[in-house]
C-alpha cells in the first residue's frame, strides 16, 4: 500500500495488472488493498478511464497513520528504553532516527507525555557488548535471506583469526551478548559464532535451504545459555534464605522446578545437558548457593572457589 500511495502520489496512474506485475502479488490483492485505502484510510482513490490508471482526486501529502492505544505506546517506549545499551554506538543513530519516525506518525493519534515516560522507565545493561553495524546488517541480511556468509574468527582464548564459511540460521541476542547459529560447512556442525569476535564478514550471495525442523529453542532446549552439548545432567542446588526469593521470582530454565524446605531455603532443580555454564551461575551466588548434586558440579565449584581463594591470597601476601 505504501508504494501504491507512491505511484499515486507521482501521478503515475497505476493499475491493477501493472502494479501486481511491479510488486509480484495478484491483481485481485491490488484491488483489495486499493479498498482498503478508499473505505478503511479515507484516501480519495479514482480510476481515470482515459489514463487506465488510479489517481488521488485531491493532494494527499502523506500515508495516514495506524491508530493505536496508549498502552501499545508504551510498549513502544519500553523496546526502545531496552535497546539504549547502544547508546554510542553505531547502532545508535538509525534506530533513534527509527523510533522517532514512529513516534511523529503517531503523535496526532494518542495524547501521551514522553517526559513522563522518561522519568517512569529505564533501563540499565551490565556488561553490555557491542557489534559493528556494518557487521551487523550483513549477518542479519544473510540469515533473512538464508544467504552464506564468509568471515575470519578468533575463539576465545586463540591468538589468531582463522578463516569460516557457514550457513546462518538464526540470529540471537543472549545475555546481552549477539549470537550467531551457523551451520560450519568445513566442519559439518552447527556451531555457534559471537559477533563481536568476528571481523571482514561477507556475503557470499549462495543461497541455501535452512533445514524445516530447525529451531533454536529445541537447539538451546538443555542448556542455560547457549553452551550446547550431548548429554543428561539433574542438578540440585540449594539456597539459602537471602537468596531464595531472589531465585524464585525468576524462570532460569524450562525444567527448573523449586521445592521450598521449610526453613527459608529453596531447592532448585534442573535438567541439563551440560555443566559448562551452569558452575559459573552458581559461584555468582557466591556462599547462598550449596550444589547437593550431582558430585561432579560440587568438584567443579569447589576447585574453582579454592583457585578464587588462592589468587586472593597471592595479592595480598605480594602487596
Amino acid at each position: 500500500m505504501l508504494q501504491l500511495h507512491q505511484h499515486l502520489q507521482a501521478g503515475r496512474f497505476p493499475n491493477c495488472r501493472k502494479l501486481a506485475d511491479a510488486l509480484e502479488v495478484s491483481s485481485k490483492t491490488i484491488q483489495r488493498d486499493i479498498e482498503f485505502m478508499r473505505s478503511q484510510l479515507g484516501l480519495p482513490i479514482e480510476y481515470d478511464q482515459l489514463q487506465f490508471g488510479f489517481f488521488y482526486t485531491e493532494p494527499v501529502t502523506h500515508f495516514p497513520s495506524i491508530e493505536v492505544s496508549e498502552g501499545e505506546i508504551v510498549a513502544l517506549f519500553v523496546a526502545q528504553k531496552a535497546l539504549e545499551q547502544y547508546r554510542g554506538t553505531s547502532f545508535e543513530r538509525p534506530l533513534t532516527v527509527a523510533f522517532q519516525k514512529i513516534a511523529d506518525g503517531l503523535q496526532d493519534k494518542v495524547a501521551f507525555e514522553w517526559s513522563t515516560l522518561e522519568s517512569s522507565i529505564s533501563f540499565r545493561g551490565l556488561g553490555t557488548t557491542t557489534a559493528d553495524l556494518e557487521l551487523f546488517e550483513t549477518v542479519s541480511g544473510a540469515v533473512l535471506k538464508s544467504h552464506e556468509i564468509t568471515f575470519e574468527y578468533r575463539k576465545l582464548g586463540d591468538a589468531d583469526y582463522e578463516e569460516r564459511r557457514v550457513q546462518p540460521y538464526h540470529l540471537g541476542c543472549i545475555d546481552q551478548q549477539w549470537y550467531l547459529f551457523a551451520h560450519d560447512l568445513a566442519r559439518k556442525q552447527l556451531r555457534t559464532f559471537v559477533l563481536s569476535r568476528m571481523r571482514k564478514v561477507q556475503n557470499a550471495r549462495t543461497q541455501f535451504h535452512r533445514p524445516a525442523d530447525f529451531s533454536i529453542n529445541k537447539h538451546l532446549g538443555d542448556s542455560l545459555g547457549v553452551f550446547t552439548a550431548k548429554g543428561h545432567v539433574k542438578v540440585r542446588i540449594r539456597f539459602d534464605d537471602f537468596a531464595a526469593r531472589l531465585v524464585s521470582e525468576r524462570l532460569w530454565h524450562s525444567s527448573q522446578r523449586i521445592r521450598d524446605l521449610g526453613d527459608g531455603a529453596v531447592e532448585l532443580s534442573l535438567e541439563l545437558a551440560s555443566l559448562e555454564e551452569v558452575e559459573r551461575w552458581v559461584l555468582s551466588w557466591g556462599a547462598h548457593a550449596r550444589v547437593l548434586e550431582p558430585v561432579a558440579l560440587q568438584t567443579l565449584v569447589r576447585s574453582a572457589a579454592e583457585a578464587v581463594l588462592a589468587a586472593s591470597r597471592d595479592i595480598s601476601e605480594n602487596s
